[in-house]
């Protein structure tokens, strides 16, 4: 219920801000928006893969900007694509799980562009709503599937009418977005392409099943069952080894692990391809210089660390994006840039690039500027969150902060301890600074155990951002959220 209101109080605030001062046909450049789902920031050739081929991608990089530092508010698919659309957090826009609708009354950077005359596209999972694929506002072409879609011979929602498709998906979905390129003339255009790839159950295309199947599959450190490796972890995080998101009771059991992963690299190479075409109907049409082209994930994944799997919980691999940005005219190719961007500041962009104002409901900020070479004062901090879910019961609610260097994460609902990492000393997140901060029915609450009990930079590194922390759910208006002193 609270969350109902506070999505009814946000409409009628935002109901009344100005949407943007309309630009000239001149500033209003194209945009092609690539979401992915589930990829990791780090499977690629160009960020090192042992064996991964993604050439498109490496060549979209290499004459791209690269942000090393991308990530999610929320690790989970629907929030995160709300969060994508409305430039809000997920306890602000309300869609806390994967079968919430997004509210129609708020605002979408897709609805501002379609207001500022625009042509409009989505192409792909949207995913908000189960099982809903019906049109949404803001979009002059649709097409989309029900929930998490299947990989071969969707059933598709092409403008509000039911189509039967022959085909890979990834594929299909890019044949479409093709067409959206080549019949774009006019206007400028806006088109988000958003992937069921490679979203699990993994199934690549017939043309690269087994292409990787003599590939060694690396495991990471953390993955082990060791004493070490959970050391100073909180209990869940071992007791999740044995469910459905951990690398022991992988779906029930009914996949390994090196299969599982191979199966990931395997599905990633159609996505890959998907760009090379994109690319390509850019160069016919003229556009691959002006056209403002991102390539990102809804959120990361898990691939053992820890030993998990899945995303959801606020370790690195789940939080972790990668971020491609690629337009000639603006960006300068082989750069990269290290300021944390989050995905809260796509609709700023979006915007600001189509001459348009930001709504100052939006949280996010655009990085335009950075884009363009600039420097910028970017943010020192942002905040990350996830609500529990009944379905997967393991992954507590948490509230967390993050810092180029430091990162706190805080447990609702469980008597456990909650985690601090030092990243740049411990990028693996092995060492918790508050492994000795444990509390069971003891007096008081944990943050005061920890204020009175800890000593020297760890406290000074805890209070730093616990302040932080606490301003960003105060700016937010979620304070109540996480019961800080209760």
């Amino acid at each position: 219920m609270r969350h109902t209101i506070a999505v009814f109080v946000m409409t009628i605030l935002l109901y009344f801000i100005d949407p943007g001062t309309p630009a000239s046909a001149a500033d209003k450049r194209s945009i092609i928006f690539i979401l992915i789902d589930d990829l990791r920031h780090d499977t690629f050739g160009f960020m090192g893969h042992p064996f991964v081929q993604t050439p498109h991608l490496d060549s979209l990089a290499a004459h791209g900007l690269v942000f090393s530092n991308a990530f999610v508010t929320t690790a989970l698919c629907s929030p995160s694509r709300a969060s994508i659309l409305t430039g809000l957090y997920a306890h602000e826009h309300g869609v806390l799980d994967n079968s919430t609708e997004l509210p129609e009354q708020l605002p979408t950077f897709p609805r501002l562009l379609q207001e500022a005359g625009y042509r409009t596209g989505f192409i792909g999972k949207w995913h908000m709503g189960g099982a809903n694929d019906a049109p949404r506002p803001g979009f002059d072409r649709w097409v989309s599937f029900k929930g998490q879609g299947v990989y071969n011979n969707p059933s598709l929602n092409i403008d509000g009418k039911r189509a039967e498709a022959q085909g890979y998906t990834t594929d299909l979905l890019t044949d479409h977005a093709v067409d959206f390129i080549r019949s774009s003339d006019e206007k400028p255009f806006m088109l988000y392409l958003s992937h069921k790839a490679v979203h699990a159950d993994f199934q690549p295309a017939e043309r690269h099943k087994g292409c990787y199947s003599k590939e060694v599959i690396p495991h990471p450190g953390t993955m082990a069952n060791t004493e070490e490796n959970y050391a100073g972890k909180p209990d869940w995080v071992r007791a999740q080894r044995d469910s459905w998101h951990g690398v022991d009771g992988m779906y029930n059991g009914r996949i390994e692990f090196d299969p599982f992963v191979r199966d990931y690299c395997e599905t990633l190479r159609a996505v890959d391809d998907s760009v090379g075409r994109v690319v390509e109907a850019l160069t016919e049409k003229g556009l691959l210089e002006s056209t403002l082209l991102v390539f990102t994930s809804d959120n990361g994944f898990l691939f053992g660390e820890h030993g998990l799997i899945d995303k959801r919980c606020m370790y690195e691999p789940s939080i972790r994006v990668p971020l491609i940005a690629h337009c000639p005219e603006l960006v300068k190719g082989g750069t990269k840039r290290e300021e944390m961007i989050v995905n809260l500041d796509f609709g700023p962009t979006f915007l600001e690039a189509a001459g348009l104002s930001v709504p100052e409901s939006m949280r996010g900020r655009s990085f335009l500027r950075l884009l363009a070479g600039e420097k910028v004062e970017w943010r020192e901090a942002f905040l990350y969150e996830y609500f529990w879910e009944r379905s997967f019961a393991h992954t507590p609610t948490v509230f967390g902060v993050r810092t180029p260097r430091y990162k706190l994460m805080q447990y609702q609902g469980i008597e456990d301890v909650n985690e601090m990492y030092d990243l740049e000393a411990d990028p693996e997140e092995r060492n918790n600074l508050l492994r000795d901060f444990r509390i069971h029915h003891e007096s008081g609450t944990l943050d005061g155990l920890i204020l009175k009990e800890a000593t020297g930079e760890i406290k000074s590194i805890y209070q730093d951002l616990r302040g932080k922390l606490r301003d960003l759910l105060a700016e937010t208006g979620a304070t109540g959220e996480a019961k800080w002193g209760r």
